[in-house]
């Protein structure tokens, strides 16, 4: 069995860096799209879930010897992006277009990570098992 573990061809870390940067850039972008003046922060919430996530795959990179520990926290911001993401697209009635993209690439990213992070895991479990530890 193979010791390293990829996802679309990237680490979990990495995909981590890239989902974070995307939600960042999006909160930001968003942001300053509303119509509404003063514009709400809300927009940015994205941006406000994306940020630690960037920041743990940013720590697991510079501390491996704690990667699992920042993988799992990973995962938890992922299940509360699903979740919150879900929650806005289930009554969208009234909602602009730029909230329920938000939402949806909540919903988008999170899952694909979440995945991305069972499937390391399970690589992992395998690859001890298999290495007799």
């Amino acid at each position: 069995m193979e010791g390293t573990f990829a996802f679309m061809g990237m680490s979990v870390t990495n995909l981590a860096k890239l989902f974070g940067g995307i939600l960042v850039v999006w909160g930001i972008i968003a942001y300053f799209m509303q119509s509404s003046d003063p514009p709400s922060i809300t927009a940015m919430i994205p941006a406000f879930m994306g940020l630690p996530l960037l920041s743990l795959g940013l720590l697991a990179d510079w501390n491996e010897s704690n990667l699992h520990h920042y993988m799992h926290a990973a995962m938890v911001f992922a299940l509360l992006m699903v979740l919150g993401g879900a929650q806005g697209l289930l009554d969208i009635d009234g909602k602009s277009q730029l909230a329920i993209g938000s939402h949806l690439i909540l919903v988008v990213l999170g899952i694909t990570f979440m995945v991305a992070g069972i499937m390391s895991f399970r690589h992992a479990r395998k690859l001890r098992e298999s290495s007799g530890v």
